[in-house]
């Protein structure tokens, strides 16, 4: 029997593929470690989103080399899909027998793991840009989360100037609606309460059907037919969410009311820049509308500090108008330089204390808007999703429909279960509850 050992970097859509290597390589007889010396063999599933994903990438490489010399290496993901030939050079990976699969090929991973008769590398690298088909991976349990993560989508064709994306992950491509059904009824059957449908442009989801299909569509087909399992939405872009969405997510109540919607600068002149395809007012409007829909909807937002050419009057504007939005946190990130992007051949580039100066500000606004949407919801009751490990203090925790993280007293068998908690007081980050039986919402 081989043991294999896996490792995640990055996006909720990796998380998904290597859960599905794991189911793959159980239904073959193969054991799964958590400890790469005990493996026969170790699958790292890379990210290169940012030069700090690529970097901790290359990290996790040399570390699965040290912690086992003996192992067969599989390296995927999206810095294998762009760095393959750094990965070549590497020093630690001379005479080691590795392989790099691109992502185009994922479906075939499992397959290959210990196919001897690949010779190359290169030729389980595919070419991720002719790609037509999204990669079949079906996962029997993401497993022991009561969330689970289901993965409708892949690819991006918006080409934003920063972003390495469209070239790592190839063209939008979607998960036919049969399959999509079929993955969230052994999610259901398997326990999880709660399903994050995630893509990397989630919003073109069902574009390349034939018939097209649209998200919206799809969401309400999946929370009608899985009436027990909650639906939660990982990211749309802000011109995608139209009143037939908002509309839904009021009407049924089993789609959580929680909407992350990426902004990337609060600049209309850095948005041009970004080829980011909206003005701030157009958002405001969109955050405006969610708001009168989902009164208490909980809203993130994706910013990127730091871009070239952003002067500090851009960045006081992008700060002023943050303030003026009514969202609930903010996931702050400093522009990196990613080679082979537009944005990576601009002048300007902004300097790294610059950035972090910039970031740890957006960050200061992050906080205390949390801590307003926090102190909103205190006295209300929600149902929470309880995850399956206690705090540090030996509480439950969770977090509400509406995304609020709750700490409270129960007993173990709550955990991955869903259950009403009153918000009682804010403490830092977290709100304090209590259990609430036989509430009604």
């Amino acid at each position: 029997m081989k043991n294999i050992a896996i490792t995640t970097l990055g996006c909720k859509v990796n998380q998904f593929e290597s859960a599905a290597f794991k189911t793959g390589f159980e239904d073959k007889g193969y054991s799964i470690v958590a400890d790469p010396a005990q493996a026969d063999l170790i699958v790292i599933n890379t990210c290169a989103v940012t030069a700090s994903a690529g970097a901790q990438s290359r990290q996790a490489v040399r570390r699965a080399i040290r912690a086992n010399p003996d192992a067969e290496l599989l390296i995927t993901g999206c810095y294998a899909e762009i760095g393959a030939s750094e990965l070549s050079k590497e020093q630690e990976l001379e005479g080691r027998n590795y392989r790099v699969i691109g992502n185009s090929k994922k479906d075939t991973l499992v397959h290959l793991a210990f196919d001897d008769q690949i010779q190359t590398a290169t030729e389980l690298l595919g070419s991720i840009g002719d790609a037509k088909e999204i990669c079949r991976l079906p996962v029997r349990k993401f497993g022991e989360r009561s969330r689970a993560y289901l993965r409708i989508q892949d690819g991006c064709e918006s080409f934003c100037t920063y972003c390495i994306v469209p070239y790592t992950r190839g063209p939008s491509r979607s998960l036919p609606v049969p399959e999509v059904i079929d993955q969230a009824n052994i999610f259901a059957s398997e326990g999880h309460k709660e399903i994050v449908l995630t893509g990397i442009h989630l919003g073109n989801y069902g574009k390349d059907l034939n018939p097209a299909e649209n998200f919206v569509s799809l969401l309400g087909t999946l929370s009608h037919i899985t009436p027990g399992v909650s639906y939660r939405i990982s990211s749309l872009e802000p011109m995608e969410i139209s009143e037939q969405l908002l509309e839904m997510m009021q009407l049924r109540p089993n789609i959580q009311p929680h909407l992350h919607i990426p902004l990337q600068s609060g600049d209309n002149g850095i948005l041009t820049r970004m080829n980011r395809r909206y003005t701030t007012q157009q958002f405001q409007k969109v955050v405006n509308n969610c708001k009168s829909w989902l009164p208490n909807g909980a809203i993130g937002i994706d910013i990127l500090v730091g871009f070239p050419g952003e002067t500090e009057e851009q960045f006081s504007r992008c700060k002023a108008f943050l303030k003026s939005l009514d969202f609930t946190y903010l996931h702050v990130f400093p522009y990196s330089i990613r080679p082979g992007t537009p944005a990576a051949a601009f002048k300007d580039q902004i300097s790294k204390q610059v950035k972090d100066k910039r970031v740890a500000e957006l960050r200061a606004i992050s906080d205390n808007k949390k801590r307003e949407f926090y102190k909103s919801q205190l006295k209300s009751t929600l149902p929470v999703l309880v995850e399956s490990r206690r705090s540090g203090d030996g509480l439950l925790k969770g977090f509400t429909c509406n995304y609020v993280a709750v700490l409270f007293d129960g007993p173990d068998d709550l955990q991955g279960s869903v259950t009403n908690v009153r918000l009682l007081t804010l403490q830092h980050d977290t709100v304090l509850g209590e259990r609430v039986e036989n509430h009604e919402n």
